[in-house]
């Protein structure tokens, strides 16, 4: 048997940490047999702590393993036009279990034989400190070799009004026309301070503001509370501060609800490098749906969207698998966009366990389901190798 020689000072290590817990259970045995006591706290506090320095080594080291995967990524990672314009599809992924770590993620990435590109977090607005620009999250995204896209929602409910005194002091009144006090540049202080932070991190972002504008049941920043040229003087407004702060390093991703008429909401093409969307196939799960494939999904859509001539991201994929064979839907799916829809150039899979925006916790997870993660890996690397990753260019992974 061959032993790779980068994972000898591993080996040794878990070596040394059996023989540590070996006499630790010895010294423990010899000492009392009635009772755990301070040394058996101890014991229990060393297991952990090997334990978690183990688990954190096999995540560097997948981690490690995973830049080197993006190699051909480097090339134009740092180049706003050749990502947004990229010939290849770029996959990425969602996952709201990762805190410290995107594991997840990469374990997702093991089961399909892909690494993704670009890793998709959402960030609230507000006045705390959970609502600041995430740059812990995105330097570890840049990290991994990936460019980070954050969706920011502007829920308004969190700012304190000693700092922003100009918005409606009532929270219960303060949605209702919130973007045009956002346009009227009541939030200012917060979005510079954004912006700068933004531009500090050097490295490309995607940034999906107020996205799915157009749908009056799921967010406050929808047409219940908001005209659509509050929305597109809202995005223009909050553009404009990136830009007049010389912050260059952003792709601006617009991101319409396809059920809803969206063209009144568009805010330019000076303003617009991306058009992406959500397509979810809910299922039979909740009232209002019934099982969907992808062109029932999309294809009302592509054309009005093709009108704005920009490249185009489905930002939420996913599929549930109440109410039809989710493995096929995710067959014709991926058989169908190089196909039909030629425009899109990215594809973000909803990788979400407890998804919670209806009356129901919906489980979007495909980890588990090997028919569903089979037919993804067979029918991307079916695409032509001039738009699928380098790693879907062969049968499996090269051995260590």
């Amino acid at each position: 048997m061959k032993i790779s020689l980068k994972k000898i000072p591993r080996i040794i290590y878990v070596l040394l940490a059996l023989v540590l817990g070996f006499l630790l259970v010895f010294l423990i045995s010899t000492i009392s047999k009635t009772s755990v006591g301070p040394i058996g706290t101890l014991f229990s506090k060393t297991a952990s702590f090997i334990k978690g320095v183990e688990e954190d080594m096999i995540l560097k080291e997948r981690e490690n393993s995973r830049s080197e995967k993006l190699k051909w990524f480097t090339a134009f990672r740092d180049d706003k036009s050749k990502v947004i314009n990229s010939k290849i599809i770029l996959l990425g992924a969602s996952d709201n279990t990762q805190v410290d770590s995107y594991e997840k993620i990469l374990d997702l990435e093991d089961s399909l034989q892909i690494t993704f590109p670009i890793i998709h977090i959402y960030k609230a607005w507000g006045g705390k400190r959970e609502h600041e620009f995430p740059k812990i999250e995105s330097e570890t995204i840049d990290n991994l070799g990936s460019i980070p896209m954050i969706t920011w929602e502007p829920w308004v409910g969190a700012f304190p009004i000693d700092d922003f005194p100009n918005i409606e002091p009532s929270l219960e009144k303060r949605d209702k026309g919130s973007l045009a006090s956002i346009a009227k540049g009541d939030y200012d202080s917060y979005v510079v301070k954004w912006a700068l932070e933004a531009k500090e991190f050097k490295h490309l972002i995607y940034i999906r503001f107020g996205h799915e504008m157009n749908d009056p049941y799921h967010y406050p920043w929808g047409p219940q509370n908001n005209d659509p040229k509050d929305y597109v003087n809202a995005w223009r407004h909050v553009h404009d501060i990136f830009r007049q702060n010389q912050v260059d390093n952003v792709i601006w991703a617009w991101n319409p609800h396809l059920s809803y008429d969206f063209e009144g909401y568009y805010p330019g093409d000076d303003y617009v490098d991306v058009i992406s969307f959500g397509i979810l196939n809910f299922g039979t799960s909740i009232s209002w749906s019934k099982w969907w494939n992808f062109d029932e999904l999309f294809s009302n859509s592509y054309e009005p969207l093709t009108k704005f001539n920009k490249p185009m991201m489905i930002s939420e994929f996913g599929s549930l698998g109440v109410g039809g064979d989710r493995a096929e839907w995710f067959k014709y799916a991926i058989q169908t966009i190089p196909k039909d829809y030629p425009a899109i150039n990215s594809i973000v899979f909803f990788h979400y366990s407890n998804e919670t925006s209806t009356d129901k916790s919906l489980d979007w997870y495909i980890i588990d389901d090997f028919k569903v993660i089979a037919e993804l890996t067979a029918q991307m690397k079916n695409w032509p190798d001039s738009i699928k990753q380098p790693e879907l260019r062969y049968d499996s992974l090269k051995p260590e």
